[in-house]
């Protein structure tokens, strides 16, 4: 391998596994390309890279990266480089200047040795070289953090992060425990973590290992939406990602069941937080339908008659009964499609309950869902996350069964979208005199959490529910609610006769590529005078290849929002104006996964990123924005409870894996005034007879049948 060594100019492009910088070499005029993973590279470093030269037919000569080391930079332009580059917070171009200007060579070691003496720099005071201070010292021990790592084979990527939750601990408390990083580090999987646990010498086949290895497994598969798994699948699995034997791991699942790290129940493993979960939904349901309620029965009949009144409506038979159910129960889901008016259901529950109670609650799994439901109702919806009141200290919710909300109704809108967690925190919160309605639309996708929440509650048949199927006057005269319901029942979509449902057949990916720019960029602001971010969303099936998320949302940016001066930071490049995604919840911050905003402000000199979130503006420190993604195209999953006014939807054979009927029913579902799908009649043909749904191992279905004929049985007794 060859070695080259200079301080990075610029980065052209930043991926999660793949960089493409321009170095500075000394006694070169020219930059060189270097490509490759080079995660958390900055502006302004000085690196020593290993690799080869190789020509790209399109971009010339290149330098490939396979190893490289970061260095402090030895010489003036690269010392000003570093320094502005915002690695060292309070210190933006203009004080890098200033500061290089008056230390010169010895500008490092003055930071590193004497920082006071920056006071000799016009308009740095105290309070600046306090940050200055706490920044090149936190810089410090993440240097070593990072020569620790790289010693042992792993990238530098994550090296802010461990230093973050560990501190001055960090080194020593990877050397005790490398798979705490997966549990504690977010971004830090467990692969990661065996690397380096195999690199300081713990056996492939320790029981430290394997039992981390089954626990992560358990979380990997929750994030496909299981809160439990068939134990000789378990154990299949585990043992492929850990090459061990089956036997091996059958044994420390043997042992971590008998030590109560995790639940077997039915030939089915759990993860402690999920059993406990799904055991105590039942048991807050059979509280919450067991105890008396605190609002007053109403004559049926009339309440009906006054409310269609009210709203001059006349309500269909089913309609009716769904009102008239969720008026009387203690617990109702209402269920059904677009265009069944779900919408139109809640405004009259709500109209006839004002008049019982001013006790009421009305809430939704997002902020957007949540805002949709108060401009229905005209009565202010939050979301399920604010209305229980996060507690930063234990680290839970304020609400809960010891400091119950205080409502006598409460009505939670998209019920398909809670998962197993946040339904169970949601439930304790709940006082048992409340009545409480559940709508949704069970044919959806599931929530991105762990669970299959509404399709359980309904498929036990323990609980009231409603189902709507028929489609009212309004709504039939839309192609896409007709589309979705077509759909639904696995017909062929209908691409005639409609505004706001259209196609555009493109054969190949690069065609569906062109035909989205165009779309996005020119046709569609021009012609429907659609705002380029803020009307439009683009929803992938998947999320790498050239029309996945992934690429689409690099492209888009390069056409919609430009800039020369990107922040890349943790394989990620932001530009100001950006439209973002929070990928994660953040409880502290009430930003939740799937929450869309946009960049208003990079400031490189504080290392903070501002980002508005409908109305309101949230901070992200440099090392948080790995929450962060792009969101001009987004998964189907993830925009799920969204609406916005024109989605476009790229469906080719490419994506078939994803290719279900209930995606890309929920995909259209999303679009309020036009739907385009881009790409093949084969590809919607598949996605439409496609109805196996991805199956969900979980256990609450059957708890809730088990929970209810025991009580049958328990009645029978006493009556004999």
């Amino acid at each position: 391998m060859e070695e080259i060594f200079g301080y990075v100019e610029n980065i052209v492009f930043a991926g999660e596994s793949f960089t493409v910088a321009r170095l500075k070499e000394p006694r070169k005029q020219e930059l060189t390309c270097i490509v490759g993973p080079l995660p958390s590279l900055q502006p302004g470093e000085t690196i020593r890279c290993l690799g080869e030269w190789k020509h790209h037919p399109q971009y010339g000569r290149q330098f490939v990266v396979q190893e490289f080391e970061s260095k402090e930079p030895s010489d003036l332009l690269g010392i000003q480089k570093y320094l502005e580059s915002g690695l060292i917070k309070g210190i933006g171009p203009t004080y890098a200047e200033r500061i290089v200007n008056h230390f010169g060579i010895d500008t490092l070691k003055i930071i590193d040795a004497d920082p006071d003496r920056l006071s000799e720099i016009p308009g740095i005071g105290p309070k600046r070289i306090d940050m200055i201070k706490s920044c090149w010292h936190e810089q410090k021990g993440i240097r070593e953090v990072m020569v620790f790592l790289q010693a042992h084979g792993i990238t530098t990527g994550f090296a802010q992060k461990i230093f973050k939750a560990y501190g001055e601990q960090s080194i020593q408390k990877v050397k005790e425990d490398p798979f705490a990083l997966a549990r504690d580090i977010g971004g830090i999987g467990f692969k990661i973590a065996d690397q380096i646990a195999q690199k300081i010498g713990i056996p492939p086949s320790s029981a430290t290992r394997i039992q981390a290895g089954i626990e992560h497994m358990l979380w990997e598969l929750s994030e496909d939406g299981h809160t439990c798994f068939p134990e000789a699948d378990l154990k299949v699995a585990t043992a492929g990602m850990l090459r061990v034997e089956e036997d091996l791991v059958h044994e420390n699942i043997q042992t971590s069941v008998r030590d109560g790290g995790l639940i077997r129940d039915r030939d089915l493993i759990w993860l402690k937080p999920f059993y406990h979960a799904e055991v105590g939904i039942t048991r807050e349901l059979r509280r919450l339908q067991m105890a008396p309620g605190n609002l007053r029965q109403v004559h049926v009949e009339k309440a009906l008659q006054w409310v269609e009144e009210k709203l001059k409506l006349e309500f269909a038979p089913e309609q009716k009964m769904a009102i008239a159910q969720s008026v009387q129960e203690k617990f109702h889901i209402i269920t059904g499609g677009p265009g069944t008016g779900k919408s139109t259901i809640t405004r009259a529950i709500l109209k006839i309950s004002e008049k019982l109670t001013d006790h009421i609650l009305m809430a939704a799994p997002t902020g957007r869902a949540a805002k949709r439901m108060t401009e229905i109702t005209g009565k202010k919806a939050s979301t399920i996350h604010s209305m229980l009141e996060m507690d930063f200290v234990s680290g839970g919710f304020k609400r809960n069964k010891e400091n119950p909300l205080k409502c006598d109704l409460l009505i939670i809108d998209e019920a398909s979208m809670i998962d197993t967690l946040l339904f169970y925190q949601l439930l304790k919160a709940i006082p048992s005199s409340a009545r409480v309605i559940l709508i949704g639309d069970i044919d959806q996708l599931p929530s991105v959490g762990a669970g299959n929440v509404l399709k359980d509650l309904l498929s036990s048949e323990t609980l009231g529910f409603t189902r709507l199927t028929q489609i009212y006057r309004q709504a039939s005269h839309s192609k896409i609610v007709t589309n979705a319901h077509r759909i639904n029942r696995g017909e062929f979509p209908e691409f005639l006769g409609g505004s706001d449902f259209k196609f555009v057949e493109n054969d190949t990916q690069e065609e569906i590529l062109a035909t989205i720019i165009d779309l996005v960029t020119k046709r569609l602001p021009e012609k429907f005078r659609f705002h380029k971010f803020e009307d439009i969303q683009v929803l992938s099936p998947m999320k790498r290849g050239l029309i996945g998320c992934e690429n689409l949302n690099v492209v888009l940016q390069k056409e919609l929002n430009p800039s020369i001066a990107p922040l890349c930071r943790m394989g990620r490049t932001f530009h100001v104006g950006d439209k973002v995604m929070q990928i994660r919840n953040d409880y502290e911050k009430l930003i939740f996964n799937g929450d869309v905003g946009t960049i208003l402000s990079i400031d490189l000199s504080s290392q903070m990123l501002t980002v508005r979130f409908e109305d309101r503006r949230i901070e992200y420190n440099f090392s948080e924005i790995d929450d962060l993604v792009l969101a001009y195209a987004v998964s189907i999953h993830k925009y799920q409870g969204s609406e916005c006014p024109c989605i476009i939807i790229p469906l080719h054979m490419s994506h078939f894996k994803m290719l279900h009927r209930n995606l890309l029913y929920t995909g259209i579902t999303r679009g309020k005034k036009l739907v385009i799908l881009v790409g093949t009649k084969q590809a919607i043909s598949m996605a439409v007879r496609n109805d196996e749904v991805k199956k969900r191992f979980t256990g609450l279905m059957e708890t809730l049948k088990q929970t209810v004929q025991s009580a049958d049985l328990f009645r029978e007794c006493e009556i004999k």
